[in-house]
C-alpha cells in the first residue's frame, strides 16, 4: 500500500498558478505510475494527469494541456502538478493516486486525501 500526501493548494486569482505536491511513503516510488484526478462538487471524479513508473510518460487531459505539467522528483519520492493560467472552472478538490501502471489507478490505486483549489475570478 503506497501512502499519498497532498499539499499545495489555496486560493488563487484567476490567471495565477500553483503547484500541488505529492509526498508518497511505503514502496519503491520510482516504479510507480502517479496520477492526479479532481472532483468539484457534483461532480465525478475526473482524470487530470499522469506520469508512468520508470520512463516518467506524460498525459494529460485534453482541457489541461498546455497548462498544467506533471513531474516527478524520484529522490524526494514526490509527484508535482504545475498549474498556470487558472480560471474558477478548475476549482476542485485535487487528488493524488498511485498505482502499478497509470491503467490500474482509478480502480486499484491508492489515494490521498485531497487538496482544495480554488480560483477567484
Amino acid at each position: 500500500q503506497v501512502q499519498l500526501v497532498e499539499s499545495g493548494g489555496g486560493l488563487v486569482q484567476a490567471g495565477g498558478s500553483l503547484r500541488l505536491s505529492c509526498a508518497a511513503a511505503g514502496r519503491t516510488f520510482s516504479s510507480y505510475a502517479h496520477g492526479w484526478y479532481r472532483q468539484a462538487p457534483g461532480k465525478e471524479r475526473e482524470f487530470v494527469a499522469a506520469i508512468s513508473g520508470c520512463a516518467g510518460t506524460t498525459y494529460y487531459a485534453d482541457s489541461v494541456k498546455g497548462r498544467f505539467t506533471v513531474s516527478r522528483d524520484n529522490a524526494k519520492n514526490t509527484v508535482y502538478l504545475q498549474m498556470k493560467r487558472l480560471h474558477p472552472a478548475v476549482a476542485a478538490v485535487y487528488y493524488c493516486a498511485a498505482a502499478k501502471s497509470i491503467a490500474t489507478i482509478r480502480r486499484f490505486g491508492s489515494w490521498g486525501q485531497g487538496t482544495q483549489v480554488t480560483v477567484s475570478s
